[in-house]
């Protein structure tokens, strides 16, 4: 049984074959990238929310590939920014900054906001397609603050600043286990693990 992670980010890749690992049940899954089955290019992002986008990436990978594709959108969003960046956060500083480019320019947004003003929350939404066009959806929050500078080396994106109180640390800095308990993205997985394991118990019997 093959499924499509829609994903070039081999970070991501590794991070959902971890979260996944007790998936297959009695089937043997191949876990597979966007870069795996030869799609090089990437779904513009059109939709108003994460969840349209989500779906619009799952559904156009799935039937590009022809395989079961999961896809998501997340975002990191700030209380004192308005929610901002959300489902523009992969984008924040322009098409060609990076991560740290968009985290040195969040910092910069931030750099007054006061300690107890600092609250944001990472959201992800986890879609996830057949070839046929049958997409579901689930939703995963992490609540944290905003820190005043990067710290740690795991993780990608803004995690290296988004600092979780329980923990006394960043995401950057929590170990991939520890990371892989808390997080939206994690947390999406669990809600949406039921439906995966039905979607790939059906295909494999076909």
């Amino acid at each position: 049984m093959r499924v499509l992670i829609a994903t070039h980010n081999r970070g991501k890749l590794r991070e959902y074959i971890d979260l996944l690992a007790d998936i297959a049940g009695t089937a043997a899954v191949e876990w597979l990238s966007l870069d795996d089955v030869g799609i090089s290019g990437e779904v513009e992002e059109t939709g108003a929310t994460m969840e349209e986008n989500a779906r619009l990436k799952a559904l156009t990978y799935a039937r590009l590939s022809g395989l079961l594709t999961l896809a998501d959108d997340s975002g990191l969003e700030v209380d004192a920014l308005g929610g901002e960046p959300g489902v523009r956060s992969a984008r924040f500083g322009g098409p060609k900054a990076s991560d740290s480019d968009r985290i040195a320019k969040l910092l910069e947004m931030m750099e007054d906001i006061p300690p107890a003003e600092r609250g944001a929350q990472f959201r992800c939404v986890i879609a996830i397609s057949t070839p046929q066009g049958e997409v579901h959806t689930a939703e995963g929050v992490c609540r944290g603050q905003i820190a005043y500078a990067p710290r740690g080396m795991h993780g990608f994106g803004y995690d290296p600043i988004f600092y979780i109180p329980g923990l006394r640390m960043t995401l950057a800095e929590a170990e991939p286990e520890i990371k892989n308990r808390i997080s939206h993205r994690a947390r999406a997985v669990e809600a949406i693990k039921p439906i995966l394991r039905e979607l790939i118990a059906r295909a494999s019997k076909a």
